[in-house]
C-alpha cells in the first residue's frame, strides 16, 4: 500500500480555483483504494471546517493558511517533517508550492507561473518569495503535474525542469446540476441589475488581481451606447471591491453589479441565464470559468491567449484583452445575434464534454503511483 501525504496547508476555503481542483480530484479517490492511502496535512482553517471530500485522515498542522509567514515556513519545513513522521511513500503538493527538498518522492502540481511571467502583478517582496519557493519545489519534484501545455512550456523554459518530468493533466468544469441537452434555464430572479426583457446581461468571474482585465472590460462596456448596453455582473471579490471607484468614474452604477464569491448554486444560475460570459484575462494557467460556462450552454467571449485556445477551441469569440474597443465590438456582436449565440452554445457544450474530472483524477492517481516507485 502506497501512503500519500497531501499538502493542504494552503487550503482555507477562500482560494478559488486551486481549491476546486483539489476537491474535485480527491473526492474521486476512494478511501478503500487497494493501492493508495491518503493523509492530508491540513491548515487550521481546513481542520476547523473538515473535508468530507477527502478520502483519508486529516492532520491538523496548527498552521494557518492565511498567515503568509507561517504558511511559507510550513511548506518549507513542516511538510518534510510530517512525511518522515507518518512514513509517507510520496508527497503530493497540489497548489504550486511545496518543500524544496523531500525525504520521499515529491509530486507537485504547478498551475501557472504568473509570478515569473508578470511579477508586476504580484505584491512587492511577496513576488520574489513566491518565485524562490516555486522554483525550488519544482526542481526538487520527482514529477511535475500541470494543467495546460502553455504552463508546461513555461515550466520547462523558466524553471528548467526537464520536459520528461512534466505531465499535462487538464482540469474540467463542475458539471451543471440542472442544465442538460443544451436547454438553458430561465430564472429572471438571477438577472443582475435593472433587467428588462430585451436587455442582454453578461457575467465575468474572477478575483481582482490586475491580470483578470476587469478594468478594461468596464472601459469596453462604457463604449457601448446606453440604448444597447448590456448589464454586467462581476463576481469574485473579497470585502471592499477595488473596482467600485472605476465603475463610478465611468458612470456605470446602473449597469454593473459587483459581487463577492458566490455559492455554486448562485454561480450556476448566473451561467445559465447570462447572455454570455466575458473572460478578458491577460494571463491564465488554464481558465476554469469559460469551461464551466460552456458546460451550461453559455456563450463565451475570451482573451486570445494560447492557453484559452486549449480550453475553448473553436467555441469562443476571441478578443484582445488590452483593447476596450475590440472587447466592445465582440460584446455587441454576440449580444445582437441569437443565431450566433445558439451556435456558440452548441459548440461550447461539445467542447466542454471533452474535459472530465474523472479523467483528471485517474491521470493524477497514475502519476502518484509512478512517482512513488522512483527514488526521492
Amino acid at each position: 500500500m502506497t501512503r500519500v501525504l497531501v499538502d493542504l496547508l494552503f487550503y482555507t476555503g477562500t482560494k478559488g480555483g486551486m481549491e476546486s481542483y483539489v476537491r474535485e480530484v480527491y473526492s474521486r479517490f476512494r478511501a478503500d483504494d487497494p493501492e493508495l492511502s491518503f493523509l492530508g496535512l491540513a491548515s487550521t482553517e481546513l481542520s476547523a471546517t473538515g473535508a468530507p471530500w477527502f478520502p483519508g485522515h486529516l492532520i491538523d498542522s496548527g498552521i494557518s493558511g492565511d498567515n503568509r509567514v507561517a504558511w511559507a515556513r510550513g511548506e518549507l519545513g513542516a511538510v518534510r517533517r510530517w512525511a518522515r513522521r507518518v512514513r509517507a511513500d510520496v508527497v503530493h503538493a497540489p497548489a504550486n508550492f511545496g518543500p524544496r527538498s523531500s525525504p520521499v518522492p515529491l509530486v507537485i502540481t504547478v498551475h501557472d507561473l504568473l509570478a515569473f511571467r508578470h511579477p508586476e502583478w504580484v505584491p512587492g517582496a511577496y513576488s520574489g518569495a513566491i518565485r524562490w519557493m516555486i522554483r525550488g519545489a519544482a526542481r526538487a519534484a520527482t514529477r511535475v503535474l500541470t494543467v495546460s501545455e502553455a504552463s508546461a512550456q513555461d515550466i520547462v523554459a523558466i524553471l528548467g525542469v526537464p520536459r520528461d518530468r512534466v505531465e499535462v493533466i487538464p482540469l474540467a468544469g463542475n458539471p451543471p446540476p440542472r442544465h442538460t441537452s443544451g436547454v438553458r434555464a430561465a430564472s429572471p430572479a438571477t438577472v443582475p441589475v435593472h433587467p428588462t426583457p430585451a436587455r442582454p446581461h453578461l457575467v465575468a468571474v474572477g478575483n481582482r488581481m490586475p491580470h483578470k482585465g476587469f478594468t478594461t472590460l468596464l472601459d469596453a462596456l462604457a463604449l457601448i451606447d446606453s440604448a444597447e448596453r448590456p448589464t454586467l455582473t462581476i463576481t469574485g471579490s473579497h470585502g471592499r471591491d477595488p473596482l467600485t471607484p472605476h465603475v463610478r468614474r465611468l458612470g456605470l452604477e446602473k449597469w454593473v453589479s459587483l459581487r463577492g464569491w458566490l455559492s455554486r448554486t448562485d454561480l450556476d444560475d448566473l451561467y445559465t441565464t447570462a447572455t454570455a460570459l466575458v473572460f478578458p484575462s491577460r494571463f491564465e494557467g488554464f481558465g476554469l470559468p469559460p469551461l464551466e460556462a460552456m458546460a451550461r450552454g453559455c456563450p463565451v467571449i475570451v482573451s486570445d491567449l494560447p492557453v484559452l485556445h486549449e480550453v475553448t477551441g473553436d467555441a469562443a469569440r476571441y478578443i484582445n484583452p488590452l483593447d476596450p474597443a475590440n472587447i466592445a465590438a465582440a460584446i455587441r456582436e454576440v449580444c445582437a445575434s441569437s443565431a450566433l449565440r445558439d451556435q456558440m452554445s452548441r459548440a461550447g457544450l461539445v467542447r466542454a464534454a471533452t474535459f472530465s474530472w474523472d479523467a483528471t483524477a485517474t491521470a493524477t492517481r497514475a502519476g502518484l503511483l509512478v512517482a512513488a516507485s522512483r527514488p526521492a
